[in-house]
């Protein structure tokens, strides 16, 4: 019997952070977590590029035995480009990411990870951490240096041991394929989770939440109530089996969350797929980066070859005239807070624009003043807090006034991509975390 993935994703940037840097990709073949660093943008840049290539593989019919290969290449590739812009722009430079990726082929699932972001599983009742850290504390701990509670708190904790586009090394990946298994319910989650809500917390409520969306919803609100000092992000997905699927409705649009549904950067070789298409709705039209050298070529260039380009880009025009389209209808079923006219309002919508076409509207504006909030509910304000639904956002807006004043920050993390320091056996940052 053949099975499928029930899928949601949300993320938010939490209660300390100016901007998220955390991507995640929800689809009924494909789940992605990244969680970048780098600095105010690179970060941003470096997981919503990550989660294009790996979106361009999507909507292809890959065999089992492909899995592995495919995964491989789309990380490889965004780890080139990662490179490559960071050679190209100096405010880019050091500019990395931690990636989970789980793509699925009938009754397999192939996984490929690297960096601190992690993957469980909750199957049975019992939650099982699959990923390993490639971080310099488990590194410690595998080597009996430190033991697991010494790692929770020590100073070098954020210390990542490799990660995509950080270095011009080999991308060293963790891989691995699996059964489908229905009743197995998954979990990718950024340290914005993990870090502040315990293991135990975590296992309870993917137990005891049915719904996906809502499942994800109160693990976030954990996040917000113990400080989250990081971006939050989890992207969750159910193995149901084709007998039992009926019972459940079940989206086959792909959710896009955190930097990589905000308009940042995409990759230069994103692909053309529909679900690549969907990633890349909200972003700005690219640019055009021909030089003026290239442009005289073009127009140089025999009639017959124009003509047929002509017909080419008309062609191009109605294809991405129908995933607009669709796109559109989808990002309806969106919402998010924000704020209009000093008052805290729900919009309907993504906050994106395409050209003059604004993509969300106000649903609901209520009576609450901004001026009125707390300051560490108006610094969440400063960017749109998007859900997936109305009365997600409509609990959102209750949590606003209910949130604490702004909490103590904890000490500064130290550099994600930093050399460590001590003790002297500890391996360079090339070294893995196996």
């Amino acid at each position: 019997m053949s099975t499928q993935l029930h899928f949601a994703a949300i993320s938010d940037v939490g209660l300390i952070r100016s901007s998220n840097q955390d991507s995640g990709y929800a689809s009924p073949n494909l789940l992605v977590l990244a969680d970048g660093m780098g600095g105010a943008a690179a970060g941003d840049v470096a997981s919503s590029v990550t989660v294009g290539h790996l979106a361009s593989i999507d909507d292809d019919v890959h065999g089992a035995d492909d899995l592995l290969p495919v995964l491989r290449s789309a990380i490889e590739d965004a780890h080139d480009d990662l490179m490559d812009r960071s050679e190209a722009d100096p405010e880019l430079a050091g500019l990395g990411t931690t990636c989970i990726a789980i793509l699925r082929s009938g009754n397999k699932l192939a996984m490929v990870h690297i960096g601190d972001s992690r993957a469980y599983l909750l199957r049975g009742g019992k939650l099982t951490q699959v990923t390993h850290d490639h971080t310099l504390v488990q590194y410690l701990v595998d080597h009996g240096q430190i033991t697991p509670e010494q790692a929770q708190n020590h100073p070098k904790r954020n210390v990542i041991m490799k990660a995509l586009g950080d270095t011009p090394n080999d991308v060293e990946l963790d891989e691995s394929v699996r059964e489908a298994v229905s009743g197995d319910r998954w979990l990718l989650c950024s340290d914005g989770l993990f870090g502040v809500v315990s293991k135990e917390t975590i296992e309870r409520t993917l137990e005891e939440y049915h719904d996906l969306s809502a499942c994800g919803e109160h693990l976030i609100e954990l996040a917000l109530a113990a400080g989250a000092p990081d971006n939050v992000t989890a992207v969750l997905a159910d193995v149901v089996s084709d007998a039992d699927s009926g019972e459940i409705p079940m989206s086959q649009q792909p959710i896009v969350v955190g930097a990589a549904a905000q308009g940042k950067p995409r990759p230069t070789r994103g692909g053309s797929s529909a679900a690549a298409a969907a990633a890349s709705l909200s972003s700005p039209a690219s640019a055009n980066t021909d030089t003026p050298d290239e442009a005289d070529d073009e127009e140089e260039k025999p009639p017959r070859r124009l003509v047929a380009r002509i017909f080419a880009v008309f062609a191009v025009l109605i294809l991405l005239g129908g995933g607009v389209f669709l796109g559109y209808g989808w990002s309806q079923t969106q919402y998010y807070v924000y704020t209009s006219d000093g008052h805290v309002a729900i919009y309907q919508g993504i906050p994106q624009s395409i050209g003059p076409v604004n993509l969300s509207h106000v649903a609901e504006l209520t009576n609450i003043e901004v001026k009125d909030l707390q300051p560490v509910a108006q610094d969440r304000l400063n960017t749109p807090i998007t859900r997936g639904s109305l009365e997600h956002a409509q609990s959102v807006v209750g949590n606003l006034e209910l949130l604490p004043d702004t909490p103590e920050p904890s000490p500064t993390p130290s550099t994600p991509s930093e050399s460590p320091s001590e003790p002297d056996n500890s391996p360079s940052p090339s070294e893995g975390g196996e």
